[in-house]
């Protein structure tokens, strides 16, 4: 089973709502919060929330918007077919030189695609801001495997993390294979896990040097101990 919404033009009518839904919005962050990209990118992530269901329309069967902290997505929705969506709303301020966002974990990741029934979806909004106003200038509505290898990178955290290498660079291949997308995904940590080993040798070197270091110090820093405080009578 694939979605009917990515293998179809249905995902770009979607694109295009969320761009009209949000630069619709009277302004609803203050001056200062405008200069924020994090307090910007929880308030759209808020008000996508609150209207996600009326923005996907009869697509959606059903739509969730609670999530603990951590979760993979900020909102979900199942469709008429079964597939279920976990989003993760992405945010970038255009004028901002760089930003490098996780997307995921890669182990969670492969647990959740073990189900063909899941879709790990990125709604990535860029925006620009000029005086008090927030002006959406592209939205991208896509599963993580219509991103290119060439815009991703993996972070060294835990067992590695999907990242978008530069938000100003997003390169897509619509409607791309699953299979091919998580068989790349493969090969990329089959090239990163060594790399990560290498340095992690060269770390334990290190402190095995600073270990044989210390090891032949003087204690010049230590003091003899402080006698606990003796009860004195009445």
């Amino acid at each position: 089973m694939r979605s009917n919404i990515f293998y179809s033009s249905v995902y770009l009518d979607v694109q295009t709502r969320v761009k009209e839904f949000l630069n619709a919005q009277e302004t609803f962050l203050s001056p200062t919060s405008l200069k924020s990209p994090r307090a910007v990118g929880d308030a759209l992530q808020d008000v996508l929330a609150e209207r996600f269901s009326e923005v996907m329309g009869p697509l959606a069967a059903s739509c969730s918007t609670e999530f603990a902290r951590r979760a993979m997505a900020d909102v979900a929705f199942t469709d008429r077919d079964g597939i279920y969506y976990v989003v993760d709303v992405k945010t970038h301020r255009k004028d901002t030189k760089f930003n490098m966002p996780n997307l995921t974990s890669v182990e969670r990741l492969a647990r959740f695609y073990e189900s063909d029934t899941n879709c790990f979806v990125i709604l990535f909004i860029a925006y620009s801001v000029a005086g008090e106003r927030l002006t959406v200038s592209d939205v991208h509505f896509v599963p993580i495997e219509f991103l290119d290898w060439s815009c991703l990178t993996i972070g060294a955290l835990g067992w590695g993390q999907i990242q978008i290498a530069n938000s100003n660079l997003i390169r897509l291949r619509p409607q791309y294979s699953r299979k091919a997308w998580m068989l790349e995904l493969c090969e990329e940590l089959l090239q990163f896990y060594p790399r990560e080993i290498a340095k992690i040798s060269e770390r334990i070197k290190r402190f095995e040097r600073v270990r044989e270091l210390w090891g032949g110090k003087a204690d010049t820093w230590s003091a003899p101990p402080i006698e606990p405080p003796t009860d004195v009578p009445a």
